[in-house]
């Protein structure tokens, strides 16, 4: 890139300093600081003279470094930046002269530390390809077998799984009583087809252009990025993503054959609606329906199963104790979508925050909400699900600052990455206290000869 007169003009005002690299007489690399002043008429560097005998060349191409750091005790730094020229240097009588030609450069006022980590992805990956290249091996990034495992499993996202199969299980032990094992395989089998879907996920996210695209990801959106780092190549983490759908469907066919065939049908339409998320032909998230699978998927689908397992039918308490859950799931769905809808856009994944305005997305994420804590609400008052379970109530001022980063930091992905985490605790903690509502009935029912309405 071309140096411009605008970014030379800018210099004084934002470094306190040069650095002048070059390699020396004997091939060795030298670099040293230097004070600078800018003539900007001219579109020179004047740079003060370097003493002693390890002088910078002359006439040749030498790199002036400008940089700027703040450290901030405890915390780390900010206001980092940095401009690096390159160009041919002369001596004058007052010092030196160096004229700027070619540049490189980055603000964090204008692109945030991890843009700019994405965005240098390519020149990585050429770097590395050149280094194995003049070696004669494959040099690639590598992690530990635990941190690959946790990052392109998404591991940390089972959260979505435990709560809809542990709510089902707590409601079949209200109203049909408890089996261990069962429970056991139901959430293995669960966690399976979950950790399929991730991992399908970052399959079709990379055949599709939609992570390549995604300059912005965070700690909860923009998938594992595996594939695009080079730490895992796309047929392993497509044969991941098989193996366990395959387990879970062999553990869902083993719980159906044990316990009745009309859980089948209830798992059938769970793998479906999980592959097809992102997989073409459907691409079902592609096409605006994404939070409608997650939240059948995560919410009656998963809590029915698990409830069927346990009672060997079906019920209509289940299915209403896990719409709350299923909106809650879906939100989470919904306000990782938000950093990602340029990429998504990019690659014609037609989600939600890519179609709506944002205050169409923000009064959307409130209504959304409201209508879940209403229904625990009504539920739980009319005796549809036990009335302890309205202490889920309790969870629902963890969406206010979600409200609030959503209004406050919609275009800014990293400063609404902490909401992305408070929303993620808002279903999990509703979820567990719907669950404890559960407890707090059975407990109430065997300890007292009659308990209070209230208990149960």
């Amino acid at each position: 890139m071309k140096a411009t007169p605008e970014l030379i003009a800018r210099l004084e005002e934002r470094f306190g300093h040069a650095v002048i690299a070059y390699v020396d007489a004997d091939g060795y690399p030298m670099s040293v600081a230097t004070d600078f002043e800018v003539d900007e008429t001219r579109g020179i560097v004047s740079l003060r003279a370097v003493a002693g005998d390890a002088q910078p060349p002359q006439g040749d191409r030498v790199n002036v470094v400008f940089s700027h750091i703040r450290p901030q005790p405890g915390v780390g730094y900010d206001e980092r930046r940095y401009v690096s020229l390159w160009g041919p240097l002369r001596r004058t009588e007052g010092g030196l002269e160096f004229s700027p030609e070619d540049v490189q450069h980055w603000d964090e006022e204008e692109m945030s530390f991890f843009e700019y980590s994405e965005r240098g992805l390519p020149q990585a990956h050429r770097y590395l390809e050149q280094v194995s290249a003049e070696t004669g091996r494959e040099v690639k990034p590598k992690l530990s077998f635990g941190w690959l495992f946790l990052r392109a499993t998404r591991l940390p996202f089972l959260t979505a799984t435990f709560v809809p199969v542990l709510l089902g299980i707590a409601v079949a032990a209200w109203t049909n009583g408890f089996n261990w094992w069962l429970a056991l395989l139901t959430v293995v089998g669960g966690a399976c087809i979950h950790l399929g879907l991730n991992v399908a996920n970052d399959v079709f996210d990379t055949t599709s252009g939609a992570d390549k695209a995604n300059v912005n990801p965070t700690q909860f959106s923009g998938g594992s990025r595996v594939v695009l780092y080079g730490l895992l190549s796309l047929r392993t983490i497509a044969l991941m993503s098989l193996g366990f759908y395959a387990a879970g469907i062999a553990i869902g066919i083993g719980l159906a054959a044990a316990r009745g065939w009309d859980l089948l049908w209830l798992g059938v339409a769970g793998a479906l609606l999980s592959f097809f998320y992102t997989a073409p032909p459907l691409k079902l998230v592609h096409r605006g329906l994404g939070e409608i699978v997650v939240a059948l998927g995560f919410g009656p689908i998963m809590t029915l199963g698990a409830y069927f397992v346990q009672a060997q039918e079906y019920d209509l308490e289940p299915l209403l104790a896990s719409i709350p859950v299923g909106i809650l799931i879906a939100l989470v769905l919904y306000v990782n979508e938000v950093p990602d809808r340029s990429a998504d856009a990019a690659a014609d994944k037609r989600t939600l925050p890519v179609r709506l305005s944002k205050d169409q997305v923000v009064n959307g994420y409130a209504a959304a909400v409201a209508v879940a804590f209403g229904l625990v609400v009504v539920f739980a008052l009319g005796g549809w699900i036990v009335r302890p379970a309205i202490i889920a109530l309790a969870a629902a001022p963890l969406a206010l600052p979600v409200y609030r980063a959503l209004k406050s930091s919609y275009d800014q992905p990293y400063a609404l990455m902490p909401a992305m985490g408070k929303n993620i605790q808002l279903h999990l903690a509703t979820g567990v206290l719907l669950i404890l509502g559960y407890v707090i009935a059975l407990i109430a029912d065997g300890v007292l000869d009659d308990p209070p309405a209230f208990l149960t």
